[in-house]
C-alpha cells in the first residue's frame, strides 16, 4: 500500500495547532494566576476588607510655640456597595438626620463615574461625609442594621484663632488631578488647598496606614486578620513653626478692617514673615466641614474678593516706595555722588514735560531728596541715565541696564515666597517699549514716570517690604518664607541663603540715611517713634481707576533693624494718611510688643477709620 505523504504532513500540522493553542492557554493561565492582580485583588475583596488608617496631619504653631491649627475627629459613612442586600432606607434617614431624596442623590453621585472615577462595587465608597457627634453615637448603635456600612474615622482641621486664613489655608477633598498626579490619594482624601497646608502638603500629611479584617463566605466581618500582624499603623505628619507671630498678626490685621489692602512685615536678617495680612480676609473655619462647598462658593462670588491674597498677589503702582532703588541705581552706575543736586521747580520740567511735585528746597542732592520725596530728582537721574549714548549706546540699552538693577532687587519676577499663587509684579523691559512705540523712538522722557514708581511699573507689596529688609540689611536678603521650622526637617537651602543685588553694598547707608531724615523730618514725622529710630519712605500711588493708593516702606530700629514693613491701602490717599501711622503702629507694637499711651490716638484712628467709603470701583 502506497504511503500518502500530504495526510502526514498534516498530522504534523494539526499537531502543531493544538499545541500552539496549549501554550496559548498554559501562558494566560501563567499570567492570571501569577502575574495579574486583578483576580488577586478580587479574592482578595472576597476574603478580606482593608480600611484605609488615616494618620493625624501636622500641628502649626507660630514662632512662640502658640498652637494655631490643630486636628478633630471626623467621620464618614463608608459602604461597599456589594454588600449591601437589603437596606431600611426610613430608618437610616432618620438616625443620619437626611430626608429619602438627599440619601438617593448620594447613592447616585457614588455611582456616578464623572463624579467618582474608579467606582467599584467591591470597594469601599463613601456615602455621607462629616458626620457630627451627635448622628456618629446614633449610628454607630445601629451600625449592625446595615450590613456593608462601616464609619471611616478622619481628621478635620480646628483653629484656635480666626486669623492668617491666606498664610494657613484650608484641607479639601482631592480631585481626579490631584489623584492623577499623586499615588498617594484615592478617592474621598483630602489634601492641603492654599497657604502653607499646600505648599507643605507633603510635610503634613503623614503616611496612611491599613486594617486588615477578615471576611466569611457570606462576606461578613469575622474579625483582624491574623491577629492585626499585618496590619500597618499610620505615621504622624510633621509639625510646623510658622514664622508668623500671631500677636502681631492679630494686631496688623485689625488696623486693616474696613480697609482694603495689604500689610507685609519681614525679619531682616531672617527673611521670616512676621505678619502677612491681606484685607479683606475671611474666617478659615468657614472651610471645614460639610457647608464648605456652600461657603466657598460664597466667598468666590464676594466682589471684596476674600480669597484674593494682596499681599502675594496684588500687583500696584508703587508710587514712591520705589524711590529708593531708583537712588541705588543712580549710585551704582555713577550717574550721580551723594552731593550732585538737581532742581525742583515744584516738579519736573523737560521742554513740553511736566512731572508735578509739592513745595521744598531746591536743588537738593540724593538724601534730602528721598526725605521730601522729590519727583523731580529722580526724573532728572532717570533722564539723565537712560538718555546717556556715550555711557550705553541706546536707551534701550540703558533702560536694560536700568531694569536688571530692579530685578536683582527682587522686582518683576516672583521672590520665591513658600506659598502658593505669589504674583510677580510688572517690570517692563526695552522690547515692551520697542513694540510700544518703534525702536529708536522712545528716550527717557517717554517713560518718565516709571522713575517715580507709576507708569507701566508694578510690584507686590511683599517686593515692596522686600526692598525695605535689603536696605535694612545694607544689601542683601533672604527669599521671604512663612515657615521657620519643620519638625525632624532642614529648611530648604533656597529660603537660607543669602541673595545679593547688583549694587554694591556701600551704597546702601546713604538711602537708609535718607529714609532716617524722612522720619525726623520729611513726608514719614508719624512715624517718629522715641527710641525706635524707624527709616520710612511714603508713597502716594496715582491710580486710574479713582483715589490714590496709600503706601508705606519702612524699617526699624535703623542700626540691628529687627522689623521691615510694607503697609498698601487701597484709595487711601496720601502715603501719610494711612500707610504711615499703620505703619508705625505695627513696627511699635512688634518691636515694643504695646502701644504707649501717647499714641493711642493714633491707633484709634487708624482702628476705626473706613477706606472703603473713599474707594469706588475697585478692580484687581
Amino acid at each position: 500500500m502506497r504511503k500518502d505523504y500530504n495526510l502526514e504532513k498534516r498530522k504534523y500540522v494539526i499537531i502543531a495547532f493544538l499545541l500552539v493553542i496549549a501554550s496559548i492557554f498554559g501562558c494566560r493561565l501563567y499570567e492570571l494566576q501569577m502575574s495579574d492582580e486583578k483576580y488577586k485583588e478580587s479574592a482578595d475583596i472576597n476574603a478580606f476588607l482593608k480600611k484605609t488608617l488615616y494618620p493625624s496631619r501636622g500641628l502649626i504653631y507660630d514662632r512662640n510655640g502658640e498652637l494655631i491649627v490643630y486636628n478633630q475627629p471626623a467621620y464618614d459613612v463608608m459602604i461597599i456597595p456589594r454588600d449591601v442586600k437589603t437596606l431600611d432606607t426610613l430608618d437610616l434617614c432618620r438616625t443620619l438626620n437626611i430626608t429619602p431624596e438627599q440619601l438617593r442623590k448620594r447613592f447616585e453621585d457614588m455611582r456616578n463615574p464623572h463624579l467618582n472615577p474608579g467606582y467599584s462595587s467591591y470597594t469601599p465608597q463613601r456615602l455621607i461625609s462629616h458626620l457630627s457627634a451627635e448622628d456618629y453615637g446614633r449610628l454607630q448603635e445601629k451600625l449592625y442594621r446595615y450590613p456593608g456600612f462601616f464609619i471611616q474615622k478622619r481628621i478635620l482641621r480646628q483653629y484656635n484663632h480666626s486669623l492668617a486664613a491666606n498664610v494657613l489655608g484650608n484641607i479639601r477633598e482631592v480631585n481626579a488631578k490631584d489623584i492623577k498626579n499623586d499615588n498617594y490619594y484615592q478617592p474621598g482624601d483630602y489634601c492641603g488647598d492654599l497657604g502653607v497646608e499646600k505648599s507643605y502638603e507633603s510635610y503634613l500629611r503623614g503616611i496612611k496606614g491599613v486594617e486588615i479584617l477578615m471576611r466569611d463566605a457570606h462576606g461578613r466581618i469575622k474579625g483582624r486578620y491574623d491577629g492585626g500582624s499585618n496590619d500597618v499603623q499610620p505615621i504622624s505628619g510633621r509639625n510646623i513653626k510658622l514664622s508668623l507671630d500671631y500677636e502681631l498678626q492679630a494686631y496688623a490685621e485689625s488696623l486693616m478692617v474696613n480697609k482694603i489692602g495689604a500689610i507685609v512685615a519681614i525679619e531682616p536678617e531672617s527673611g521670616e514673615i512676621l505678619a502677612l495680612v491681606t484685607s479683606p480676609n475671611y474666617d478659615p473655619t468657614l472651610l471645614v466641614g460639610r457647608q464648605r462647598g456652600e461657603n466657598y462658593r460664597a466667598l468666590v462670588n464676594d466682589p471684596e474678593k476674600p480669597l484674593y491674597d494682596r499681599a502675594l498677589m496684588g500687583a500696584y503702582p508703587p508710587g514712591s516706595t520705589f524711590k529708593p532703588t531708583q537712588g541705588l541705581i543712580l549710585l551704582e552706575e555713577d550717574i550721580i555722588t551723594l552731593s550732585t543736586p538737581y532742581p525742583c521747580s515744584h516738579g519736573y520740567i523737560n521742554g513740553g514735560l511736566r512731572v508735578g511735585c509739592h513745595g521744598h528746597a531746591s536743588p537738593l542732592p540724593l538724601k534730602p531728596a528721598l526725605q521730601t520725596s522729590c519727583n523731580a530728582f529722580f526724573c532728572w537721574g532717570f533722564k539723565n541715565m537712560v538718555d546717556r549714548r556715550s555711557k550705553y549706546g541706546t536707551s534701550a540699552d540703558a533702560f536694560e541696564v536700568w531694569k536688571n538693577h530692579l530685578v536683582s532687587m527682587g522686582y518683576g519676577y516672583k521672590l520665591g515666597v513658600d506659598l502658593p499663587g505669589e504674583g510677580r509684579g510688572f517690570l517692563p523691559n526695552a522690547q515692551y517699549y520697542n513694540k510700544a512705540y518703534g525702536e529708536g523712538h522712545w528716550s527717557a522722557n517717554t517713560i518718565i514716570s516709571v522713575s517715580i514708581g507709576q507708569g507701566e511699573v508694578l510690584a507686590t507689596p511683599l517686593q515692596i517690604a522686600n526692598l525695605g529688609a535689603t536696605i535694612a540689611n545694607r544689601g542683601w536678603f533672604r527669599t521671604p518664607h512663612v515657615v521657620k521650622e519643620i519638625q525632624d526637617t532642614i529648611l530648604p537651602d533656597e529660603l537660607l541663603e543669602k541673595r545679593y543685588p547688583t549694587i554694591d553694598a556701600k551704597h546702601y547707608d546713604a538711602i537708609a540715611e535718607g529714609m532716617r531724615m524722612a522720619v525726623t523730618g520729611g513726608t514719614c514725622r508719624r512715624a517718629n517713634i522715641p527710641g525706635l529710630d524707624v527709616c520710612g519712605k511714603t508713597g502716594t500711588a496715582q491710580n486710574p481707576h479713582g483715589r490714590d493708593h496709600s503706601a508705606f516702606l519702612g524699617f526699624a530700629p535703623y542700626n540691628d533693624p529687627k522689623i521691615a514693613v510694607c503697609v498698601y491701602v487701597e484709595n487711601g490717599g496720601w502715603g501719610a494718611t494711612y500707610g504711615v501711622p499703620i505703619g508705625a503702629l505695627v513696627i511699635e507694637k512688634y518691636l515694643r510688643g504695646y502701644i504707649p499711651p501717647e499714641r493711642k490716638a493714633m491707633e484709634t484712628e487708624m482702628l476705626n477709620a473706613n477706606s472703603k467709603l473713599l474707594s469706588g470701583v475697585k478692580k484687581h
